[in-house]
C-alpha cells in the first residue's frame, strides 16, 4: 500500500462511518450570536462561557504597549513584565504559590507529564480525560493505568495493585562492570476537574485522598472549570469543592474558555515551576504568547474575580435544566454550562445538529473518536450572554425536530 492510498482509505472509511468532520468560518467576533458563511446563527457551541471572548478593549490598549509579537521563548528574552504580572494574579486567582503560562491547555499537559514521569513510574488517568492528558502520558513512556470514568475504587484497585508489586531493579553500567540499582517508581493521578464532553465533575475530595493515602502525586486539568467555577475566594473546581493547594498539587488551567483569550498555565509550588521551567521542553522551547494577550488576560481575569458573570451563567444554566426537565429531553446529568443531549447514533446526530442549523442555531454534534462508540450526542454549551429567550427558543426547536422523526 502506497501513502496515498492510505489517506485515501482513511478518508472515504471516515466519510462512510459519519463520523466526518468540516470546519466552519466563523464571520464575526465570538458571542452569542454569530455569523457563519453569511448566516447569523445562535451560538450554544462555544466555550466562551463568560462571554469575554469579544472584549476588545483590554487588547487594544495592550497592543499600542506592547505591538504584536513577544519575540522569543520565556527563557531567552520573551518573558515581560505583562507575563510575570498575569502569572502572579493567575496564581493568587486558584490560590496557589506560583503559576507559569504556557502557550495552550495541551502543552502544558505535555509538559507536565512528559516532564515529571520516568519510565519506571506509573501514571493513572480516568477513562473520559481528554486527549493531551493521555497524549502525554503516552509520551511520557510511564506505565500508564486508565480507571473507570470516576470510580475512585477502581483507582484505589491500582494503586493497591502497585504497591504490592515488588521494587523495580535497573541495571546500569558502571566503570565497565554491570550493577543492580533499584529504582524508585512513583505515582502520578491525572483527571479531568470537568469532564469536557459530558459536563460532570471529579469527586476531587475523593481523589485527594485516595491520593494521599498511597502517596500519589494529584494533577487536575480544570479547562472547563477554571474561571467558571469557585467560591469566594478563589476560583476552579478544586475551590468550588473545598479543596487546597496542598490536596491538589498540580493545577492546569486555560485562558481560551472562562477568561475569552488564549493560552494557559500551570499552578503549583514554588519548586514545581521552578523544575518545569529548568526541565519542560514544551515550556523552553515556545515562543512566549504575546505580552499584549498576557495583559488582556490579567484585566479579564479582574472582571472574573467580581463573579457577576458567574451569577448570570449559573442562572441560565438552572433555568435550561428545569426547562429541559419540564419537556422530558435526554439531557446528560451536569450542573455545568456543558448540558449534553444524548443522541446514541451518529447520523441522527449529525442530522439533529443540521436541521438546528436552519433554524439559526449552531449546536455541534460530537461523535466517535471524541465519545465512546453508541454515545454520539449534541454539546450544549450554555454562557453568561445567553438570555431566557434563547435558551427557549433552542429547547422549542429541538422539541420540534425530534418530534418530526429525528428522535432516539
Amino acid at each position: 500500500m502506497s501513502w496515498q492510498q492510505r489517506i485515501h482509505q482513511a478518508v472515504q472509511q471516515r466519510k462512510a462511518d459519519n463520523l466526518w468532520r468540516q470546519r466552519i468560518n466563523v464571520g464575526s467576533p465570538q458571542s452569542a450570536r454569530i455569523l457563519v458563511d453569511g448566516q447569523p446563527l445562535l451560538n450554544f457551541s462555544s466555550n466562551d462561557y463568560l462571554g469575554l471572548a469579544q472584549q476588545t478593549e483590554p487588547l487594544i490598549d495592550a497592543a499600542k504597549a506592547w505591538g504584536m509579537g513577544s519575540g522569543a521563548s520565556h527563557l531567552v528574552c520573551g518573558h515581560s513584565s505583562a507575563h510575570q504580572q498575569l502569572e502572579q494574579a493567575l496564581a493568587e486567582s486558584v490560590g496557589y504559590p506560583r503559576a507559569l503560562l504556557f502557550s495552550n491547555g495541551y502543552m502544558a499537559n505535555l509538559a507536565v507529564l512528559q516532564t515529571l514521569l520516568r519510565r519506571q513510574d506509573h501514571l493513572y488517568q480516568d477513562k473520559l480525560n481528554h486527549a493531551s492528558l493521555i497524549d502525554g502520558g503516552l509520551i511520557s513512556s510511564a506505565k500508564m493505568h486508565r480507571y473507570r470514568h470516576n470510580d475512585g475504587a477502581h483507582l484505589l484497585h491500582f494503586l493497591k495493585q502497585h504497591q504490592k508489586s515488588a521494587p523495580e531493579s535497573l541495571v546500569t553500567a558502571s566503570s565497565g562492570s554491570l550493577n543492580e540499582q533499584t529504582v524508585s517508581s512513583l505515582s502520578l493521578v491525572a483527571t479531568d476537574a470537568v469532564f469536557s464532553m459530558d459536563g460532570d465533575q471529579a469527586n476531587l475530595a475523593d481523589l485527594a485522598t485516595i491520593c494521599q493515602q498511597h502517596q500519589a502525586l494529584l494533577m487536575i486539568d480544570d479547562a472547563h472549570g477554571f474561571a467558571v467555577l469557585g467560591n469566594s475566594a478563589h476560583t476552579g473546581s478544586h475551590a468550588k469543592q473545598g479543596l487546597t493547594a496542598e490536596q491538589v498539587p498540580i493545577y492546569m488551567g486555560t485562558l481560551g474558555k472562562g477568561l475569552g483569550g488564549y493560552g494557559a498555565f500551570i499552578a503549583g509550588s514554588e519548586e514545581l515551576i521552578e523544575y518545569l521551567i529548568q526541565f519542560a521542553r514544551p515550556y523552553i522551547y515556545t515562543t512566549a504568547i504575546p505580552a499584549a494577550l498576557a495583559s488582556a488576560m490579567q484585566t479579564n481575569l479582574e472582571v472574573v474575580m467580581t463573579g457577576k458573570r458567574q451569577a448570570l451563567l449559573a442562572s441560565n444554566i438552572d433555568y435550561f435544566r428545569q426547562q429541559a426537565q419540564h419537556l422530558a429531553l435526554n439531557i446528560m446529568p451536569s450542573s455545568t454550562a456543558i448540558q449534553p443531549l444524548l443522541i446514541g447514533d451518529d447520523a441522527k446526530a449529525v442530522a439533529i445538529s443540521q436541521q438546528l442549523k436552519q433554524q439559526g442555531i449552531l449546536v455541534t454534534a460530537i461523535r466517535p473518536p471524541t465519545v465512546a462508540k453508541g454515545s454520539a450526542r449534541l454539546r450544549i454549551t450554555l454562557t453568561a450572554n445567553h438570555t431566557e429567550k434563547d435558551i427557549d427558543f433552542l429547547l422549542t426547536s429541538l422539541v420540534s425536530i425530534l418530534e418530526s422523526g429525528y428522535g432516539v
